[in-house]
């Protein structure tokens, strides 16, 4: 799921990642909007409140905005880089660094994010959109740009572009391409979906809590990976 990656993966592979990456993404979505009223897996919409605060020259917002959009891009530079590094020194462990920091992250917001949101609600929406952005580095460097897992307007052009060209394309080899490519791309959009939901219901309950799921979800995929490949190497 994680450890093939480039021309290495298969579309199997890539469900499997686009199912767990996206479901996270899901509950982080919602549980981060719920918890911060922001959007705390992508910063499409922050390049406009950021503009928008500019304009009214409200300054102190506008740096919110602004580093709500760096810490999106720390995350996505830190990932590709830690996974440039371990792949000169073991390409089997480059997905480890990535997936195992943005892991903690989420179970240290779940666990300490009620004191951070009377205090520093800011801070909680830095940590989250710095996951999001060393998740949505790490899938889509893996996967060759063909997995993106933290929002959906990417997902929904495509979707469309694909459904479309089912009226068209009529040789069997372009018909199965483009079938793979839909059942990824509903797959995505569906696991994002049923993470969003089923954070929503539990956040009302156990609020921030929600992520220590996502969080450990992370790990058991982690450990699943290394589990398959240990068995692989015995029977081979």
């Amino acid at each position: 799921m994680f450890r093939h990656h480039g021309n290495a993966r298969t579309l199997a592979h890539n469900l499997r990642i686009a199912s767990l990456l996206s479901f996270v993404a899901g509950v982080v979505n919602v549980a981060g909007f719920l918890a911060v009223q922001k959007l705390t897996t992508n910063v499409t919409g922050h390049f406009a409140f950021f503009v928008d605060e500019v304009f009214k020259q409200n300054f102190a917002e506008a740096i919110h905005y602004f580093l709500y959009i760096s810490f999106f891009f720390l995350g996505s530079f830190f990932s590709s880089f830690s996974i440039e590094l371990v792949s000169k020194i073991n390409e089997r462990f480059i997905y480890r660094i990535p997936v195992v920091i943005e892991s903690v992250m989420l179970i240290l917001v779940a666990v300490f994010g009620q004191k951070i949101l009377v205090t520093s609600p800011n801070v909680l929406a830095y940590s989250l959109l710095f996951a999001m952005g060393l998740q949505n580095s790490l899938v889509t460097t893996i996967s060759n740009a063909t997995v993106r897992t933290t929002h959906l307007t990417g997902l929904f052009t495509d979707l469309g572009i694909e459904l479309s060209q089912l009226f068209f394309y009529q040789l069997k080899d372009q018909k199965e391409k483009l079938y793979s490519s839909i059942k990824l791309r509903l797959t995505i959009i569906s696991f994002f979906f049923l993470g969003g939901l089923l954070g929503g219901i539990f956040y009302s309950s156990i609020h921030l809590y929600v992520l220590l799921f996502a969080g450990i979800l992370l790990l058991i995929g982690l450990v699943y990976d290394n589990i398959k490949l240990k068995l692989k190497r015995q029977l081979t």
